[in-house]
């Protein structure tokens, strides 16, 4: 019961977190990890993934009903995100992302630099591209990402808001939006490969979930109402706390 009830509050914050500005595993996947030292990654990274996907969706669904998005780019780009995360999470188990996670806060202090340096950047929602082109980087962005992931995960969420808003030139909100759609797909790809191995523990799953969707709902409430300004102050913190963690996984512990 100790277990169920810290994972379950841990599903919760996490929720809230990814709602807004991605970053979610940043909070669950660090109490997976303490609580069974043990157990193989493959299947915490599973069990994570079976528990967000809820709240990822809810969060996708939400965003959907109060923001227009352009579907023209949204839905070729889902079915890349898909076959991104379906690849990244075979890889999973075949090649070890050392290097991956060492580079990794390198990549996300670039992210930070670059969003408080530019104080404009996704205040505004101004497409820079044609159609075509928006959707080809669309397209794009979603199968590294995807592929990215199923690979290893930590800060996805963050990296599509991120591409979104400097690559396409979306504010904060309507890349958020996308975000949980598309992260939402790769979730899906990623947790279908986990379950083929057998890398998901069911039991934890229907708790975490629905605390997940609560989390979520509440994030994706305040996000709606408080707008682009509050999204971007809370992406700053998200990246700013992955850079912390991921420095520390790969240089200090």
């Amino acid at each position: 019961m100790f277990e169920l009830a810290v994972l379950t509050l841990s599903s919760l914050a996490a929720g809230f977190v990814n709602s807004i500005a991605g970053g979610g595993g940043l909070v669950q996947l660090p109490i997976l990890l303490w609580m069974f030292p043990a157990a193989p990654p493959a299947t915490l990274f599973g069990t994570n993934k079976a528990a967000m996907v809820w709240g990822t969706a809810w969060a996708a669904g939400s965003y959907t009903r109060h923001v227009r998005l352009p579907w023209h780019a949204i839905v070729p780009a889902i079915v890349a995100a898909l076959m991104g995360g379906a690849s990244g999470a075979r890889l999973a188990s075949a090649i070890p992302p050392d290097a991956l996670r060492a580079i990794l806060p390198v990549m996300l202090a670039a992210v930070l630099a670059f969003t408080l340096l530019q104080e404009d950047l996704g205040r505004v929602h101004a497409p820079l591209k044609s159609r075509r082109t928006e959707t080809l980087l669309a397209v794009l962005i979603a199968a590294g990402l995807g592929c990215y992931d199923g690979f290893f995960g930590p800060g996805t969420g963050s990296f599509f808001i991120f591409l979104f808003v400097r690559v396409l030139g979306y504010d904060f909100l309507h890349a958020v939006a996308s975000a949980k759609i598309l992260n939402t797909a790769t979730n899906l790809a990623a947790l279908a490969a986990f379950a083929a191995s057998g890398n998901v523990w069911w039991q934890y799953m229907i708790p975490m979930a629905a605390a997940n969707v609560l989390g979520s709902a509440a994030g994706t409430r305040m996000a709606l109402a408080r707008g682009t300004g509050f999204i971007r102050a809370v992406f700053l913190l998200v990246v700013a706390a992955l850079i912390l963690k991921t420095g520390y996984d790969a240089y200090g512990g």
